[in-house]
């Protein structure tokens, strides 16, 4: 069995899972939203006492490589409807700023232009700017998919460079530096 797929998955109170057999899409509704997904019509799907567990019909390569693919994307649409996701970014530079307005995003990351950027509706965003300290931007969304699209996009648009360590990153992420050129004696 594969390791992931055979974990169920726990079902929080609110959480309605249903399939429609002719097309193959489960619907996954929650407090948050309600998201659907394709899932294949080889591979079983049953809620039982609160979880929801995934089965394949063969050991076949293809039947146990999807069957880990939907068991991951179904548990993450369960956690998405029931919690939220949230990514969060910040800004690290002289002069680098955020600012959302409803479902736009400016951004002024040194270049001759601002850059607005337009949010799917699926998606809220929020700048954090406390003195001293880096510019913020908080992602927060029920699709992890469309959520990590959306950041790796805007971090795209000035990616941490690797002497200086100016850039779009994410929080806690480590950027190695790299020495430079030294001083000739």
């Amino acid at each position: 069995m594969s390791r992931i797929g055979k974990l169920p998955i726990a079902l929080p109170q609110g959480v309605e899972v249903n399939r429609n057999d002719k097309t193959g899409v489960i619907t996954v509704k929650g407090p948050k939203g309600e998201l659907q997904q394709y899932v294949d019509t080889a591979i079983g799907c049953e809620v039982e006492n609160g979880y929801l567990k995934l089965t394949r019909p063969t050991d076949q390569k293809r039947h146990r490589a999807l069957h880990g693919l939907y068991r991951a994307l179904l548990n993450n649409m369960v956690t998405g409807v029931s919690q939220g996701f949230e990514i969060k970014q910040e800004l690290v530079g002289v002069g680098y700023r955020a600012q959302a307005t409803g479902q736009q995003l400016e951004l002024s990351l040194g270049y001759s232009h601002n850059i607005v950027f337009e949010f799917p509706k699926e998606i809220s965003v929020e700048t954090v700017s406390e003195k001293g300290k880096n510019p913020l931007i908080i992602l927060r969304g029920i699709d992890k998919q469309l959520l990590g699209m959306v950041a790796n996009k805007i971090r795209s648009y000035r990616k941490p460079e690797p002497y200086k360590g100016k850039g779009i990153r994410f929080v806690g992420e480590i950027v190695r530096k790299k020495a430079g050129k030294s001083a000739e004696k």
